[in-house]
This record gives structure tokens, C-alpha cells and sequence, in this order.
């Protein structure tokens, strides 16, 4: 089945280039110039994922994004020209999976969409049984996609995830920006590595008691990332 792909974006020209190379890659394209289209489009037909410029005419990016997020779990990669940590921080928290700053290569919009396309496919975890860790306060489940803190489901984007279970796969290693990219997402461009940390700091602010002083994913200053809970049984 070809997989469907909602592309907002008001940017006519954009727009082209951008629906040229999908079709190219072998998926199909609906285009909507519009956040409120954009809704519409997706309750008419599920996307398998969305590019969602935050730059619309009708309404903002981020509450396309909200409304799109309760119509389904699908990926959404963001387009802007907003580079900030901050911004960065901001979109993911609402559930982007991705997030390509203006100007881009199409050919590497088209690879990070099949990226997230195959990690939202939930098939290929390092660990598919659940992981407990201290006393069953954090749970990971790699067949569900879940994550329940304290017995409470967190929602997570399928980025967050992956991130989360290759860490936790993995207690006491010490995983580069670059490492954690390549092996929780499978892919890596220059310049994505500083993203890594606003997926970090989202991911502390659900499952740790105190983002500012974690017990969970540990900073090694100057490396990369370290998960330190401790696996039950």
C-alpha cells in the first residue's frame, strides 16, 4: 500500500519541489496550503505522516499540530525557519518528530521521512519485552510503545521512544550525540546532534520528578547521554 503523506505548506513553490520528490520517492501526496485544510484532509484520510510548516496563513503550526495529534499517531515533521533550542524544545513538546529549518535539501526531507516512517513502524526495537526500573517506577515497553511512570501512561512521540528504550537497553553505557542518533533513529545529519538534547530535555520533563536534577538520563559533560536507572530483576 502506498503510503500517504499530508504536506502543509503555503509556500506554493516550495510546495512543488517538495510533492515532486515525494512522488519520486514512491509515496503519494496530499498538499494543503492551510492549517484548517490540513485538519480536514487528515479527519478525510489518516495520513501515514505530515510535513506541517509552522508559518500558515489561517492559523499557527503549533495548533495545527495539536488538533492533527488528536486525530491520529502519526509522525509529523515540522518546516520552519525558527533554529532556536528553544522553538526546537517548543515543537517537539507538542509532538513533532522532526524538525528541518529553512532553507533544506528536499532529497534530505525525503530521507528523514522515510526515517520516521520506519521508526513509527515499531518494529525493529533492540528490546521488544518490558523493562522495570527502580521498583517498577519508570516502565518501558517496547511492544506496546509504551512508557508508564508510576503506573501512569506518558504520551510519548515515536522519537521520544526510541530514544528513551535505546538508552535504557543499555544502563550505565555512555552513548555521543552521534552514537544516540545513529543507533535510536538510524540516520544522522550535520547539525542534528544539537537537537538530540531538546528531545532530552522533553523526555526529562515526563519522566523524571525533577527535570532539573534526574535520576534517569544523566548528561556526561563534554560526551553525550547516560541512563542510570537501576533494571528490575
Amino acid at each position: 500500500m502506498i503510503q500517504l503523506i499530508l504536506l502543509v505548506e503555503d509556500d506554493r513553490k516550495i510546495a512543488r519541489v517538495v510533492k515532486a520528490y515525494l512522488e519520486g520517492a514512491g509515496y503519494r501526496v496530499v498538499h494543503a496550503e492551510k492549517g484548517g485544510d490540513a485538519v480536514a484532509a487528515a479527519l478525510k484520510e489518516v495520513p501515514s505522516a505530515v510535513i506541517l510548516d509552522l508559518m500558515l496563513p489561517d492559523m499557527s503550526g503549533e495548533e495545527v499540530c495539536q488538533e492533527l495529534k488528536e486525530i491520529g499517531d502519526f509522525p509529523v515533521i515540522m518546516l520552519t525557519s525558527k533554529s532556536s533550542e528553544e522553538e526546537r524544545v517548543a515543537g517537539f513538546a507538542l509532538g513533532a518528530d522532526d524538525y528541518v529549518v529553512k532553507p533544506f535539501s528536499p532529497r534530505e526531507l525525503v530521507y528523514r521521512v522515510r526515517a520516521v516512517l520506519k521508526r513509527a513502524g515499531k518494529g525493529d526495537m533492540d528490546s521488544a519485552a518490558a523493562m522495570s526500573f527502580n521498583n517498577g517506577a519508570l516502565l518501558i515497553d517496547g511492544r506496546s510503545y509504551e512508557v508508564k511512570k508510576n503506573g501512569l501512561l506518558l504520551n510519548m512521540t515515536p522519537t521520544e521512544f526510541r530514544l528513551l528504550n535505546t538508552l535504557a537497553s543499555y544502563p550505565g553505557r555512555v552513548f555521543t550525540r552521534e552514537e544516540l542518533i545513529e543507533k535510536s533513529l538510524g540516520y544522522q545529519f550535520e547539525g542534528y546532534e544539537r537537537s538530540i538534547d531538546a528531545h532530552i530535555k522533553n523526555l526529562r520533563q515526563k519522566i523524571e520528578d525533577d527535570p532539573k536534577n534526574p535520576l534517569f538520563i544523566l548528561t556526561i559533560y563534554g560526551v553525550g547521554y547516560r541512563f542510570s536507572g537501576k533494571k528490575d530483576g
